[in-house]
């Protein structure tokens, strides 16, 4: 019987020929990558205690993003630990300032196909567009992994998701996840492996397919694949790294559930408060007032997501009502955007523009919203308090939907905004 991807990348880590969906099996880690907040200063006891010695300081990332820059002087602390804790290892690997973690390893090539790449934070499964077995681990198993290398993991089972068809004017990859998750449920691919694909998931750009591996998680799954191809070779080649394996599924490998859609017919979709399941066509809550948009995150805050934007915003300007945030996801990201002249575009029509960070996205500095405020926002969650107030509303949409919001300062159409000459 053949092996899904996932399970050829565990069976590769483990060292053994084959794995099978349910099996226990000791991996080595690739890449052990931390952030601040959940990385040095809570592991750094019980690292110590246990030997305090890295199994290969080559393959931990430590990248601080959350608390970046910090507002408050608890963030600033958390920052100096992080830095510090770098330093004392002689890390070859630290970022700070440069944005959220999952775009800083991808564009630093930390990501590869069929790596297995195991970090504090549940949107680690992002490297997964790149055909990468990227997962979120907890804080105290990181210890482990920091002090062998290895640790254990069920070898998942796979939901596979066809997206066949072209992808319509006005419509994005973060409508494809939002319509996928909505039919999975929240919670429906728990403890399994999301494995997309299908005619509309090839003719992405590697930006799209970032969006729904990072936003497998949200349905509950360990991970979420996107088999590598060229865009993936060309990536990396960029970059320097020209050994690139590219693995598949075999044909006759096992899936646990199969999903088929046709993409030419989705319209725009959003996410509704409080849940990211909770997801409807654009049509169905077109009207409802904001206070705030927010463009940005490591979901959609790339640089074809702000050349989107531009492309609505161009000429005109932001609904006076409201603020609307700009975060692009990477220093990288800014400076590309800064020499388009795309963060001109977005300035100019009352945009603000912040550092590249996890930000508002998850509350913490540039933009949280305050009691009873409603919030239009490209991030990647939607429960109470995600970005401030826990009486605030969060509605999620694609980059699109939130620069089409931010002119008229109430959900709206996208596909009135795009001219289809011009469609990225």
């Amino acid at each position: 019987m053949g092996m899904t991807l996932a399970e050829k990348i565990l069976a590769k880590a483990s060292g053994k020929n084959e794995v099978k969906a349910g099996e226990i099996v000791w991996v080595k880690a690739d890449i052990a990558m931390m952030h601040d907040l959940l990385g040095p200063r809570l592991i750094d006891k019980g690292f110590k205690r246990l030997g305090g010695k890295l199994f290969d300081k080559e393959k931990v990332v430590v990248v601080s993003d959350h608390c970046t820059p910090p507002a408050t002087v608890q963030q600033a602390d958390i920052l100096k630990y992080t830095r510090d804790w770098a330093r004392e290892f002689d890390l070859p690997y630290y970022y700070e300032f440069e944005g959220p973690c999952h775009q800083v390893i991808v564009e630093h090539g930390h990501v590869r196909p069929g790596r297995l790449i195991l970090g504090t934070d549940s949107h680690t499964c992002m490297a997964g567009g790149m055909g990468a077995f990227a997962t979120g681990i907890g804080s105290t198993e990181m210890i482990g992994v920091l002090l062998t290398g290895e640790t254990w993991l069920k070898v998942p089972e796979t939901i596979r998701v066809h997206w066949g068809g072209s992808i319509p004017h006005g419509v994005y990859s973060k409508d494809l996840i939002l319509k996928t998750i909505k039919d999975i449920g929240h919670a429906g691919a728990t403890y399994q492996a999301l494995e997309f694909s299908g005619s509309a998931i090839r003719r992405m750009s590697l930006d799209e397919r970032l969006v729904l591996s990072n936003m497998a998680v949200e349905a509950g799954a360990k991970t979420g694949l996107i088999e590598p191809d060229e865009a993936v070779v060309h990536f990396l080649r960029d970059r320097g790294i020209e050994d690139v394996e590219l693995m598949q599924s075999d044909k006759d490998a096992t899936y646990i559930r199969e999903l088929s859609y046709d993409a030419t017919s989705l319209e725009p979709q959003v996410a509704c408060p409080h849940e990211i399941d909770n997801v409807h066509p654009v049509s169905a809550v077109e009207g409802q007032a904001v206070d705030q948009v927010y463009l940005g995150s490591c979901t959609n805050g790339r640089i074809s997501d702000l050349r989107i934007a531009a492309q609505i915003l161009k000429g005109k300007k932001v609904s006076k009502n409201i603020r609307c945030l700009v975060v692009p996801a990477s220093q990288a990201v800014w400076m590309q955007a800064n020499k388009e002249g795309i963060l001109d575009v977005l300035t100019e029509a009352g945009c603000i523009v912040n550092m590249p960070s996890c930000g508002a996205c998850g509350g913490f500095t540039s933009g949280v919203i305050g009691a009873g405020e409603v919030v239009m926002s490209s991030s990647n969650r939607n429960f109470r308090g995600r970005m401030g107030s826990a009486s605030g509303e969060i509605y999620i949409g694609s980059p699109a939907t939130v620069a089409a919001t931010a002119i008229e300062g109430k959900i709206a159409d996208p596909r009135n905004y795009i001219p289809k000459e011009v469609m990225i």
